[in-house]
């Protein structure tokens, strides 16, 4: 009995604890020296050729330099993506169009804890 009991604290705090680690994660919010700094750390990710694109990576470069052949010249929207994702909100419009920079800047934007 006392066994059953020991487990189900265990499970408790447990669940306690991982409720408690997901609510801080959550609340955190990239600023714009985020932004900058994953901004000036992708391109020499890049060129060095440490950064490994995924398939979804591909697919939204794909899609960037699709929408980017249809905007109007002197249309500045897009400087900066903007998205619910904060491994990808910030990022360099231009850079965006790439997938391997796309993979630095979510590896960057990882390592600052989004």
């Amino acid at each position: 009995m006392a066994r059953q009991h020991r487990i189900a604290n265990a499970l408790a705090l447990i669940v306690v604890v991982s409720l408690t680690a997901t609510g801080r994660a959550e609340g955190q919010v990239p600023t714009p020296a985020d932004f900058a700094a994953c901004n000036a750390e992708a391109p020499k990710a890049v060129k060095a050729g440490s950064a490994s694109p995924t398939t979804g990576d591909h697919a939204r470069a794909g899609t960037v330099r699709g929408d980017a052949t249809t905007s109007s010249p002197g249309d500045d929207r897009g400087t900066r993506v903007e998205s619910t994702d904060p491994q990808i909100h910030g990022m360099s419009a231009e850079g965006a169009k790439n997938a391997a920079y796309q993979a630095a800047y979510r590896s960057c934007m990882r390592r600052k804890g989004f």
